[in-house]
């Protein structure tokens, strides 16, 4: 017995020795996950899907804010969070960080933009853009070699690009890449499928309208309340939101969503293409 334990604590020392080292360790063998889910691994089966090339990581951003009186202030986070997951299934050997749900929305005093309305949670632009840092180089360190911005809120967009065009150049040498994927966020093709439809600028809208509205019909229903639109006690723009999001519908968003998917799909398989 005592032979067994004394194995048994060599074991454990080895182990141990292993976790500080990074050396023992990495020869454990785990199975590659069946999630892209980061979050929702085990850092030894984050290990094993690096070493089975799952090297690339969506980092999506949404956005913690009012989205008028009819829709969760999470649409964002919802929004996103299904888009990459679709992006990563689409690239294969993919996976995908928790959304990060805080980003600019505007001045605190006076506030400006969606800062203005309860339920807002913003962050400052050299927050933001600290936080897409750290975020990054916790994933350099575990060993992804190309991490991917994406982001569905609008203020979100430059300072990503900023962030990913310093880190990319920083970590060049080491073969790391870090790109904002800006074609995610471009809405001309979807403007136009609406307008096929007999649609209009007006009735589309640009803040929780009618785009924004059928996307998180087809990802998240529950969060989507068109009744409330009814009987407002002012415009809808005073409201928060704009266009006619009562036209929206879950068929629209699944087709609305797919365009960004695809341009987001397409863009990223370019940048790999071209290292």
């Amino acid at each position: 017995m005592l032979a067994r334990l004394s194995s048994r604590l060599a074991l454990v020392v080895v182990l141990v020795v292993g976790l500080g080292t990074g050396n023992a360790v990495r020869t454990l063998a785990t199975p590659v996950p069946q999630t892209t889910a980061l979050q929702d691994m085990t850092w030894m089966e984050v290990m094993s899907a690096l070493q089975n090339g799952f090297t690339t990581v969506i980092v999506p951003t949404g956005g913690v804010e009012q989205n008028g009186p009819h829709m969760v202030l999470n649409k964002h986070d919802h929004i996103v969070g299904h888009a990459a997951r679709a992006i990563a299934g689409k690239l294969g050997r993919t996976l995908v960080a928790p959304v990060v749900s805080f980003v600019p929305q505007g001045d605190y005093a006076p506030p400006t933009d969606n800062m203005q309305l309860p339920g807002t949670i913003g962050l400052r632009e050299p927050v933001f853009e600290q936080l897409l840092d750290g975020i990054a180089r916790s994933l350099k360190t575990a060993g992804f070699k190309t991490i991917l911005f994406i982001g569905d809120h609008g203020p979100s967009q430059a300072v990503q690009a900023r962030v990913a065009a310093a880190l990319s150049l920083e970590w060049a040498r080491d073969g790391i890449l870090v790109a904002q994927v800006d074609r995610y966020y471009e809405d001309r093709e979807q403007n136009r499928l609406l307008e096929a439809q007999g649609e209009s600028t007006a009735t589309i809208g640009f803040h929780a309208g009618l785009i924004d509205t059928s996307e998180l019909m087809a990802v998240y229903p529950s969060g989507v309340m068109l009744d409330r639109l009814q009987g407002l006690p002012g415009s809808l723009r005073q409201m928060g939101a704009s266009g006619d999001p009562s036209r929206a519908s879950a068929d629209r968003g699944a087709a609305l969503l797919a365009i960004r998917i695809d341009a987001a799909t397409n863009q990223i398989r370019a940048i790999l293409a071209g290292r």
